[in-house]
This record gives structure tokens, sequence and C-alpha cells, in this order.
């Protein structure tokens, strides 16, 4: 363990269970407790728990929270309901991204923005940077809030032994302010893995309460949870090709380009970014996100070439071996006309290795 790295409350818990530790963007995080391969599988059918303290939290207050949020973000909270939660992706002038977030709405005056952890300095400074002009209070609470994720068919049926939410009351994108384990918190819907899951958030300076919610749950959950690390979190979101910071999204990387332009709302009045973009999608994107799966040996690395007909077409954003699917598989950003069926290359050492172009998500429950 470096004294350099930054640590979440619960970093004793994770040294005590065993955990392989790793520097995670400055943070000493949890790579795997009992095995990647064995900790997906737990969350693919009973459940896991997962420390996501390192996450940043921003609290976004006043008359104008709404419309600064809206300026900031390619989705729109407008029509977004008190007690919901909105996707959306941070904006540069140039249509590609700062980062990916939440933000959960309170009301109108009133919202939670988490963001990606490495990317929480850059982001603070981001925001402060385009305040003027609105009127709102704006909070970096980081430091202070503790956040648990538990993950998984099981998570519901575990969670609500110890809360005084009504977890069926809270639908997927959502969130409700109640007690969990006696302690204070806010109890989302979200997830990052494709299974069913909530994310418990605990403001409090010395970090016992986190504690006091992680061990409670591993109390009452005897065989039906394991402890999750960063390795499975990954593995998770690959196989449903949930885009990662800095892999499908990126500064370099448009949300169009990702294929999430369902967060992009061109329709609102302005934001940053929107000029771009409104340009990107008239003259079409040139670029896309795609899914592939080897046939051949190896595995397809972050930026390894891709090739089709002999020629470099994209490079790999993201690849793993699929513990779902028991494939090698990758996620890769190429050329529009790059198409699926098509039988493409991935070069790894210098050697193209076959691969064919695949729908995604690669993984479907059931």
């Amino acid at each position: 363990m470096s004294d350099n790295l930054k640590k979440t409350p619960l970093n004793q818990k994770h040294y005590d269970l065993g955990a392989k530790m790793v520097d995670f963007g400055g943070w000493d995080m949890p790579v795997q407790y009992s095995g990647i391969l064995d900790e997906h599988e737990a969350v693919r059918t009973k459940s896991g728990l997962f420390d996501v303290s390192h996450m940043g939290e921003f609290w976004i207050t006043g008359k104008d929270a709404s419309k600064f949020i809206n300026y900031l973000l390619s989705s729109s909270v407008t029509n977004v309901k008190d007690g919901f939660i909105k996707y959306g992706v941070l904006m540069l002038p140039t249509g590609k991204a700062v980062d990916d977030l939440l933000a959960y709405k309170f009301n109108d005056e009133k919202y939670l923005l988490v963001p990606n952890a490495s990317n929480t300095p850059k982001d603070y400074q981001w925001i402060l940077d385009h305040k003027d002009g609105f009127d709102v209070v704006f909070e970096d609470k980081s430091d202070v809030t503790g956040e648990v994720a538990i993950q998984g068919p099981l998570a519901e049926k575990i969670l609500q032994k110890i809360t005084d939410i009504n977890l069926k009351d809270i639908p997927f994108y959502s969130f409700k302010v109640g007690k969990v384990a006696g302690v204070e918190a806010i109890v989302s819907r979200t997830g990052y893995t494709g299974e069913d899951g909530f994310e418990i958030y605990v403001e409090s300076n010395d970090g016992k309460d986190i504690n006091i919610v992680w061990d409670k749950i591993l109390e009452v959950s005897g065989e039906d949870i394991k402890p999750a690390g960063l390795g499975c979190r990954d593995t998770l979101r690959f196989e449903m090709k949930l885009p990662l910071y800095g892999h499908e999204l990126s500064d370099e990387i448009s949300p169009l380009e990702t294929g999430i332009g369902r967060f992009v709302d061109l329709d609102k009045d302005d934001f940053i970014g929107k000029d771009a973009l409104d340009k990107e999608k008239a003259e079409g994107r040139k670029r896309k996100v795609v899914g592939l799966e080897m046939v051949g040996r190896g595995i397809a690395r972050d930026d390894y070439p891709v090739k089709k007909d002999g020629n470099v077409v994209g490079y790999i954003t993201s690849g793993s071996y699929s513990p779902s699917l028991k494939k090698n598989l990758g996620l890769a950003l190429v050329s529009m006309d790059v198409a699926v069926d098509d039988k493409i290359a991935v070069e790894i050492r210098g050697k193209d290795v076959e691969a064919v172009v695949v729908k995604t998500p690669f993984y479907k429950k059931g």
C-alpha cells in the first residue's frame, strides 16, 4: 500500500478481506478478492458488493440549478421528475466529452452530480469555470461521502432486510432518502453491470457510517453475496457495452460516436458543445463503436489496430475475456463502413488475428 494513494473509508476492510489492491487513478482500490471470474459470476447469479466511495459527489443548488445543468450536459433535466436520475455527458465545445456522469434531481433547485473518480478534480474545475452568470451554489462533498453498490438478482432481497425504504418504490434510474442499517442514506437504482442493484450514499466526516452499512450488508447476506472488485466491475460493464470514460468516450470521442445519441438533446436552446454536435449530426458520424468476437487466438487489448481488407479502420477501445459468454470479445472505434458479420482482423503484437463484428450488447439476461 502506498502512502501517496487516496483511500476510501472502507480501505482497511479490503485488506482485512485479503483483496488484491491496485493504484486506480490515484486511489488504493481492490481489483479482486476471490477472483475476477468468481466475483463476476456472483453478480450475474446472486449479488456482489462494491466499494465505490472513490466516485465524486457534487451538489448544485440554487435558482438556476436546472438551467446550469442543462448548459453543462448533453442530456436535458427539464422534464425529469423529482426523485429521478439522468445520465449525461459533461461536454466540451468540440462536441467531445469532459466526462460522463449521473444527475440526481431532488427538485429544480437541488441536484447531486456523480462523476467518475479519476475525473473528479478535472470535472470540478470545469464546472467551476462555467458557473459565472448562473445563480447557483456549487459544492464538492466527495471527501465526506461514502458509497457502496450492491448488484445482482438478489440485491433487492438482501438490501430490503436492512432499510426502511420500500425498494419496490424505487424504479430504475430513481432514488429515495431513508435509513440503511440505521444510517441516513440516499438509495438509488442505476448500476453499471446489467443486473438489478442499488447504490447507497452516506455522508459522514469520519467514514464510520459507510463501514456500518458495508458490514451489515455482508452480515445479512450469508452465501448470497461476495465482495467484488474493480476487475469484475469492468468485465460486467464491458459485456453490456456500457461506455467507460477514457475508452469508449473521451475528450477525443463524441457521445454520438460512442452510440449514446439518446442522451444528446439537440433540441435544448444552448449547451456546451451543441454547435459541434449539430454539425456532426448534420454531416453524419465518421466513426462508431462496434462489438467484435475473436475468431483466432488472442485478446484484443486497448489501442490495438483493427483492420478490414488489410486496411486500418479503427482501434480497440476495450477488450477482455467474457466470463459470462466464455469468449474473447472487444469493443472498437471504427469507420462507418464496418458492419455486423464483417470479417476483420485485430493486430496483436504485429500479427493480424481474425475476428468478426457482432451485435451488442454481448450479454443479454436469460
